[in-house]
Parts: structure tokens; C-alpha cells; sequence
């Protein structure tokens, strides 16, 4: 009779092992497809992280927008803690790229940065 050792692992983690490997396995054929064969671009990549960014920026603002609302609707229900808590987490999440993007305006590092909104 065989006897098989495996170690088991919980559903959730498969699937979140296997979600890695695939965008780990896309990402290499990114890495070599940038900058079409030539050499290293600097600016290419620049461009790259700031549209992410950007993206990012526009995701985390509706979500700062939707959790502003929801404190709102959690002080009309009578659950007022939770709705201040709300509403100030909305704001923070809301208005976080744009105070990163002033604190490098205002040091002065946002000309050699990926930081601010891609061209969209």
C-alpha cells in the first residue's frame, strides 16, 4: 500500500496562490516587451506608473465618495460613532493622492516623479 504525505491547503489560498502565479507569468511578458527590443526608457516607465497611479486615484476617490455617503446614511439610521468614523475614513481615502501630490509640489520633487495623473 502507498502512502501519499501531502500537506493541505484551504480552498481560498489555492485560488489566491494560483491568481499570483498567473499575474506573476503575465508581467514577465510585459517586461519584455517594453520599449519594443531597444534599450531602457526611463520616461516609458515613468509614463506606465503614473496612468497606474491615475487609475488607482480614480478608484480610491469613489470609494472615498461611496464611504462618505454610507457615514451618512449610518447618522440618519441613529448610528452616529460609526458615521463620523465613516465620513472622516471617506475623506482621508478620497483626498489622499491629491495631498501626496501637493506635498511633492511643495518639496519640489513631482518634475522627477511618477506621482500626479497620466495623460488620459
Amino acid at each position: 500500500m502507498k502512502t501519499r504525505f501531502t500537506i493541505p491547503t484551504p480552498t481560498r489560498l489555492r485560488s489566491v496562490l494560483t491568481v499570483a502565479a498567473v499575474l506573476a507569468l503575465n508581467t514577465l511578458s510585459a517586461f519584455a516587451q517594453a520599449g519594443g527590443g531597444s534599450t531602457f526608457n526611463s520616461t516609458d516607465l515613468k509614463t506606465g506608473i503614473s496612468n497606474s497611479l491615475a487609475v488607482i486615484m480614480m478608484f480610491g476617490f469613489v470609494l472615498g465618495i461611496s464611504s462618505v455617503i454610507y457615514g451618512g446614511f449610518a447618522i440618519r439610521r441613529g448610528d452616529v460613532d460609526q458615521g463620523k468614523m465613516s465620513i472622516i475614513g471617506g475623506a482621508i481615502i478620497a483626498s489622499a493622492p491629491a495631498l501626496i501630490f501637493a506635498f511633492f509640489k511643495i518639496f519640489g520633487i513631482d518634475s522627477s516623479s511618477a506621482v500626479g495623473v497620466g495623460s488620459f
